[in-house]
């Protein structure tokens, strides 16, 4: 790497779940990271709480920390708990509602 190219620090997270609050009767976001290529975001729903119907034009993938959440995918209805991981193309309708208080991660991939 010659020294006119720039490398980034690593970033590192010990514990998802402790980044956000839930907040009662509420949703909560925060940025985590973000640079040309990836935007980290983790989000707090507490019960019920939801992101209604809605498309990105980046390819997007959702891992869940922790809690339930019903996920649609345009139509098709899957829970995320921990440890799962869905990714979704680019301009798919979805859809996320918190089934408890629950925390998730979305990467959404710049391109």
């Amino acid at each position: 790497m010659s020294s006119e190219e720039f490398r980034p620090p690593p970033t590192y997270f010990a514990d998802l779940a402790a980044e956000v609050d839930i907040p009662e009767n509420g949703t909560l976001s925060r940025v985590l990271y973000k640079d040309a290529r990836l935007r980290l975001v983790v989000f707090g729903f507490d019960t019920g709480q939801e992101l209604t119907d809605h498309t990105t034009r980046h390819a997007a993938v959702i891992h869940g920390v922790s809690g339930r959440l019903e996920v649609d995918l345009d139509g098709e209805q899957v829970e995320v708990r921990p440890g799962s991981w869905v990714h979704m193309p680019p301009n798919l309708p979805h859809a996320v509602k918190a089934t408890e208080p629950s925390v998730m991660v979305l990467a959404l991939l710049i391109s």
